[in-house]
């Protein structure tokens, strides 16, 4: 984006409450995401009951982008958009190849403990506790759309 944008979107965001962040592949950024949606929901007046799921996806899809995608170094983007009833989120990975979080193989929660495989639960978690999930992937930028809605 040209620089001479830069100034009249972030007014826009401001205007409409969004914040935006770019944060390092390193899990020692946990901190400073949380940091970022006590500041959105503070700023948008926001109900805390939805801050604690907001939080667990954001935590979770961010671990994974850091912890699979480590075929590249750029920073993963996340934004934050108030909605009617709820919050968009919204994370972007660059340089990475395609993984569609809605693709996965369903998480028997039926199943023992032992008869488990490992991995997966996470993910299963955002999808269960989304209202919707989006997922776009253009020129090699992976790009997870959450919605989250009070009830």
């Amino acid at each position: 984006m040209s620089g001479d944008l830069d100034g009249p979107l972030q007014k826009l965001n401001q205007e409409i409450g969004a914040m935006n962040q770019k944060f390092s592949r390193s899990l020692k950024e946990l901190q400073n995401l949380v940091a970022m949606t006590d500041q959105f929901f503070i700023q948008n007046n926001i109900l805390g009951s939805l801050k604690n799921t907001a939080d667990l996806i954001i935590e979770e899809l961010f671990v994974n982008m850091v912890s699979y995608n480590t075929e590249t170094k750029e920073d993963i983007l996340v934004e934050l958009l108030p909605k009617d009833k709820g919050i968009q989120i919204s994370i972007t990975d660059f340089d990475v190849e395609r993984f569609d979080p809605a693709s996965i193989d369903a998480v028997d929660t039926g199943a023992s403990l032992m008869d488990r495989q490992p991995g997966g639960l996470g993910l299963y978690l955002v999808l269960k506790m989304s209202d919707s999930i989006h997922y776009e992937y253009r020129n090699r930028q992976s790009k997870i759309t959450v919605s989250v809605e009070s009830s």
